[in-house]
């Protein structure tokens, strides 16, 4: 258990003791629950995020709009901002960063087809939304110098989040919300 992103010993410990007091009937439902989502979920031809299906239902979905492409690090990514019912438009998952301490490469990544992608259809607008981090910044920079010939690419804004002290913010967080401001409406 301790294995999973997020579980440290205690919790794995305490998810452990807990299934262990389970029926059997109910731990080996988990257990199958568990290797059926493993055999059915894949990742979707077009966008790359994860789907039970050969193209998810965020590209089947016509009312989306065709003309942006979100580009982001993982599916989770995807998850957090479709619960902001903001973006309407279409997304491509990279499947990582770019980090040369893990072996990671732009070869690893699922660029190539975001620029096949951005050539064929011809969007108005891609939208970077990969975290600041140093590996992140390296990828933005990366996948956005290669998409700059085909269309306009913009990337999102960084800065305090609702309800942050100004004097809690690092030096880098507070330069992200300069950079990022816009006029009063």
């Amino acid at each position: 258990m301790q294995r999973l992103p997020g579980v440290g010993p205690k919790t794995a410990q305490r998810l452990a003791l807990h299934i262990l007091k389970r029926p059997e009937a109910e731990v080996e439902a988990l257990a199958q629950a568990l290797i059926d989502a493993k055999k059915r979920i894949g990742l979707c031809r077009q966008c790359f995020h994860l789907s039970s299906e050969p193209v998810c239902e965020i590209c089947r979905n016509a009312k989306r709009d065709k003309e942006t492409i979100c580009v982001v690090a993982d599916s989770r990514d995807v998850i957090a901002l479709e619960k902001t019912r903001e973006y309407k438009g279409k997304y491509h998952v990279l499947g990582g960063v770019i980090s040369p301490i893990e072996g990671i490469g732009p070869e690893q990544l699922n660029i190539q087809p975001l620029i096949r992608r951005v050539s064929q259809q011809n969007p108005k607008e891609v939208i970077l939304a990969i975290s600041p981090s140093v590996e992140g910044e390296t990828t933005t920079l990366y996948v956005g110098q290669l998409i700059k010939p085909f269309t306009k690419v913009t990337r999102i804004a960084f800065g305090l989040p609702v309800g942050g002290d100004l004097e809690y913010a690092d030096e880098v967080t507070l330069a992200r919300a300069l950079e990022g401001r816009r006029e009063l409406d």
